[in-house]
């Protein structure tokens, strides 16, 4: 038996949904009812929008689900798109019928109480509430409609939780670096010693790939240039490096063809594995995450009096320039920079020594 019918409107699962074309405009999108007759009343409801629209230029009222899948086709290059995808799916029981000028903090409250009540951390559901922040402020201020009008008229206010767990940074000094890196396999001791001398975030040290890797015949040395798409911010990401991160390149160089870091042939999908949470314990050093590498980069850097600009550089921030764009003297700059963090010992103890200590200390097995 095929779906039931009427007049521009199918019956789907219970749900009657408008299908029809209005004014040269393709209408496709739920009515929220199961009743034939409110259907129609919806259905003669837009109807009226789009002539009003037309004739008038009266913002014709569309669903968060259509403002939703719209931001999902414009911006699938993003690393995180299939974040957004998963929040948006998670928020379309609670809005995604509602029309744009209807979604709040008051009716985005139904959707709050159903995450917590489920346990879900408040970071995760503020991740899902600026997702809807964003296609809001697009639809207010971006996507025009064929009459030159935006889908939204105001945006509103939403306002993200307030988030008591959140945890303080915790930069390592010396000496836990020290501990916690000979507690770690080989290969996360080497990505790890890479990621606290250039600042990089785990993924962009997970997949850093050889053909990034670009020459400075003016200094001797080499940068990588991380393409803006496999970067969190979307810009090309500059890398410098100082002589520790130098070292651990070389001591990589030649292990594969494509990735830098390796584990038995194939590139490492994350830091924050069994080994690092078993180095962790080890060392007693189960408050330091990943991204607390980064951090401590960053403090050593402040510590060692490098100025705001060439830190956030240095750490990949985004600030609207064109960061990979420097000449040799800019670079030579940046590279003594870095080098104010390499630690007074390096000199002495390379990475190489550094990696075959800790596996004579059996580390890794």
């Amino acid at each position: 038996m095929g779906r039931k019918r009427s007049a521009g409107l199918r019956l789907r699962h219970g749900v009657w949904h408008i299908e029809k074309q209005i004014y040269g405009k393709k209408l496709c999108e739920s009515t929220g009812t199961g009743r034939l007759e409110e259907a129609e009343l919806i259905l003669a409801r837009r109807r009226e929008e789009q002539w009003q629209a037309k004739v008038f230029g009266v913002r014709p009222r569309r669903m968060f689900r259509e403002a939703a899948t719209r931001y999902l086709e414009e911006n699938m290059h993003l690393a995180s798109i299939g974040d957004s995808a998963l929040h948006l799916r998670q928020l379309d029981p609670f809005i995604g019928a509602l029309t744009l000028d209807r979604v709040h903090s008051g009716t985005l409250q139904p959707f709050i109480d159903h995450r917590r009540h489920a346990g879900v951390k408040v970071k995760t559901v503020n991740l899902a509430l600026g997702v809807v922040r964003r296609i809001l402020n697009l639809s207010a201020r971006l996507w025009r409609d064929e009459h030159g009008l935006t889908w939204l008229e105001n945006a509103p206010l939403i306002q993200l939780l307030p988030d008591s767990t959140a945890r303080e940074p915790y930069p390592l000094d010396w000496e836990e670096q020290r501990r916690l890196f000979q507690a770690l396999p080989d290969h996360l001791a080497r990505m790890c010693l890479f990621k606290v001398n250039t600042g990089c975030r785990e993924q962009e040290v997970c997949r850093l790939r050889w053909e990034w890797e670009v020459q400075v015949p003016e200094l001797e040395t080499s940068v990588f240039i991380i393409p803006g798409v496999r970067v969190k911010n979307r810009e090309d990401r500059l890398v410098i490096m100082n002589r520790v991160a130098r070292s651990v390149i070389e001591e990589a160089r030649g292990s594969h063809p494509q990735f830098v870091f390796t584990y038995r042939g194939q590139p490492v999908q994350c830091i924050n594995n069994n080994g690092w949470q078993r180095a962790r314990r080890s060392v007693e050093l189960t408050q330091v995450r990943v991204h607390d590498l980064k951090h401590t980069y960053g403090r050593r850097l402040r510590a060692a009096g490098v100025p705001l600009e060439t830190r956030k550089v240095l750490l990949g921030h985004k600030n609207g320039d064109i960061t990979t764009h420097y000449s040799a003297p800019e670079l030579q700059e940046l590279i003594d920079a870095a080098e104010r963090v390499c630690g007074q010992n390096f000199g002495k103890t390379s990475a190489r020594t550094l990696l075959r200590k800790a596996a004579a200390n059996g580390v890794g097995r």
